[in-house]
This record gives C-alpha cells, structure tokens and sequence, in this order.
C-alpha cells in the first residue's frame, strides 16, 4: 500500500462517512517515526522538511543547490552550496541561522567539535571557520580540494590538480579556537584524486585516472596504493561518492569509476570480491545493520537501484523506479530506505523489514520538487 499525505486525507474523508472516530491529524494514520528528513530541492534552493512521515516545511532561500550536502552536529544544521556558501540553520525551529561565503564553488566540508572546515574548487583554498561561521583561518592549496576528513587532532584532505594529500594538524590544544599547520603531505598520491572516506585510522581515496585507491594510515603515516582490477573505462555521467556508509565491521565497498563494478576490500586492504553491477556506481548506500548494500547507477541506468547482500557479496534484488535516482539514504532508526526521484518530483520509502529483499516494498510517498539528497536528522538531548 502506498501511502501518501494526499492519501492520508482521503482515508479521514472515508471514515467520516462511515461514522468512525476522526483522528486530530493526518499523520495519526501515517506510520510513527521519529526520522526528521531534510532533502535538497535541488533546483529550488530549499529544504524540505518531512517530520513524522509529513511532508510539513521547506527553508527557502539556501542559494545554489546543484550540489548541496546537509551535515549535522549535536542539535545544529550546516549546508554547503555549489556557489560556496556555508550555511547554518536550526533543523528543530526549521530556519536559517547565518551564512558566509568561501569561495565561488565549494565541493565538501566536515563539522568537527569547534569548526567548520569547507573544501573549495574555486579559490582553492580550505577555509576554517568556528562553528558560528566565523571566520578563522584559510589554508592555501593551489588546487580544487575533495575527500576532506577529520581524525583526532588531523584534518585530511585531497588536492585534485596536484596529486597530494595534505594533513594538517590542530596546533592549539586548549580546544576553544583551531589553528592547523601542515604536518604531512603525500606527494604522487595518484591521478586526480576525487573522492575519500575514513575508517577510524584509515583514509582511503579514490582516482580518476589510476587504478588503484590510495591508503593512508593516520597512525604511522604510511601511504600505499591498492590496484583495482578494472577493464576499459566508459563514459562518466556522475562521479562516484565514498562514504563512511560504505564501510562495514568486514569490509569496504568501493564504487569503481567507469566500470560496472563494486570493489570489496577486507580491512586489510585486500580484495576480497569484485561485484558486477548493472551500470556505473555512484553511491553505495549500506544499511545500519550492515547487512544489504543499496547501489545506484548513472546514465541509462539512473532508474535502476540494485540490493547487494554485504554478507554473501551478491546482488539480490533489483528495483526501477520512474524516473532518476539522485540519492539514497537508509533511515537510522526505522525499517526505510529513502529514494529521492528526481525528474519525477518525489521521494519515495521501500519498507525494508522482511529479511527477504525480494518482499520490500514502496509504503510511502511525497511530491518534493527536484530531490537529490536526503539527510536525517534525530534531535540530540543534553
């Protein structure tokens, strides 16, 4: 059964005129959650808001949202815009607090305990600001920066056009205001590196141009590449993203770039499987409970999302949807996996409690204009 808001007014109407009791609310009929979702309007430079399964708020005016990402630190919101704006907002009051401006195009940024560290393509240059956005200190690259992460007192970050992975390390240890200094660069990392994710003291990125990922051991400073076994590499529509959903108590799952494959590395950086796909990877999605992988695809298998079982490393199910899938999120706390349909205006939720794939299905529905990522956000208490 689909359920829908839309949906959900009916079925008041029809209990009205069959003389049941009312609920006060829509949502009373709608599955309980406590998932509050922010998804990227990605034409419209918004946020909507689905609170308890409702599509309810959006928060207008955030800039250019071609390739905004939401991350969430204790009870506070923060957005980055393809024109490089940093934006904080309260995702319990749903508005925006303040923005500031770092560059002309930003690509990534973390949020760590006291700073907000953004990585730019256009001024190259990373910019540190407090958690307030203000502004605190701006590192010179001379190149588009990607793959930025954080491990204790490091803040690590990849520079596409030299080929280098810069570690910077937090020289002020009162923990009040950050000031990083360069504490270690790996020259001829690989060939365009484009993306990283991070597994406790590991940090793993990946390449444009080399057949290989790089592997930088945080705590001994020790770098090695990893080759992939990869065939002719096609054509790229969208570019892979890492992520620590990748990453599972066994394995890392890598999406291989231009080829129809997902890489499964041990934590010991050996490969253990190559995964044929249906088409070029963008995310691996893998859920809470690490046991399935959500692949999704670009080009003319944008409609396509494949299920991996992360346990026997097999695709197990396959779904099409009717339109392009922009991004993928795997609620924390309840059985849903999210879907953002792009050109179809709306996001759509797979009930995935069956232990069988093959019996997942859509429960509900929202018409969200332009959706691309989702992110959930659960309120923290002090």
């Amino acid at each position: 059964m689909r359920i829908t808001k839309t949906l959900a007014l009916t079925i008041l109407s029809a209990m009205v005129l069959i003389g049941a009791e009312r609920p006060k609310d829509p949502s009373e009929i709608l599955p309980k959650s406590d998932d509050k979702i922010f998804v990227v309007e990605r034409e419209n430079s918004a946020l909507a808001v689905i609170d308890n399964n409702m599509f309810t708020n959006e928060i207008k005016g955030l800039h250019n949202f071609n390739h905004a990402v939401v991350k969430f630190r204790d009870n506070d919101g923060y957005v980055i815009t393809r024109d490089g704006y940093v934006i904080k907002f309260d995702p319990i009051k749903e508005k925006k607090l303040k923005e500031y401006k770092t560059s002309k195009s930003a690509i990534g940024f973390i949020v760590g305990d006291n700073y907000v560290a953004v990585a730019n393509y256009d001024n190259k240059t990373v910019e540190i600001l407090d958690r307030d956005l203000n502004h605190i200190q701006t590192i010179k690259t001379g190149s588009r920066n990607v793959g930025i992460k954080e491990y204790r007192d490091y803040l690590v970050f990849a520079c596409m056009d030299s080929d280098e992975i810069w570690v910077m390390q937090d020289e002020h240890s009162d923990g009040k205001k950050p000031w990083f200094v360069l504490y270690k660069k790996i020259e001829k990392a690989g060939e365009v590196p484009f993306d990283a994710m991070i597994d406790k003291n590991l940090y793993v990125v990946g390449f444009f141009n080399s057949k290989n990922v790089g592997v930088l051991d945080l705590d001994t400073m020790k770098y090695k590449r990893v080759p992939l076994k990869m065939g002719k590499k096609e054509r790229i529509l969208k570019v892979p993203h890492f992520g620590f959903w990748s990453i599972s108590g066994d394995y890392f799952f890598i999406p291989a770039v231009g080829n129809k494959k997902v890489f499964v590395f041990d934590h010991d950086f050996r490969l253990v499987k190559s995964i044929d796909v249906e088409g070029n990877p963008v995310f691996t999605a893998l859920s809470p409970d690490k046991k399935w992988l959500a692949v999704t695809f670009s080009g003319e298998k944008f409609p396509v999302v494949q299920i991996v079982d992360a346990k026997k490393l097999e695709v197990v199910r396959r779904l099409e949807f009717p339109g392009m899938i922009l991004h993928v999120r795997w609620s924390p706390n309840h059985p849903y996996l999210y879907f953002s349909v792009n050109d179809k205006d709306m996001v759509q939720a797979y009930r995935v409690s069956d232990p069988d794939p093959k019996k997942w299905w859509l429960n509900l529905e929202w018409q969200i204009p332009r959706p691309s990522g989702i992110f959930v956000f659960n309120k923290k208490s002090h």
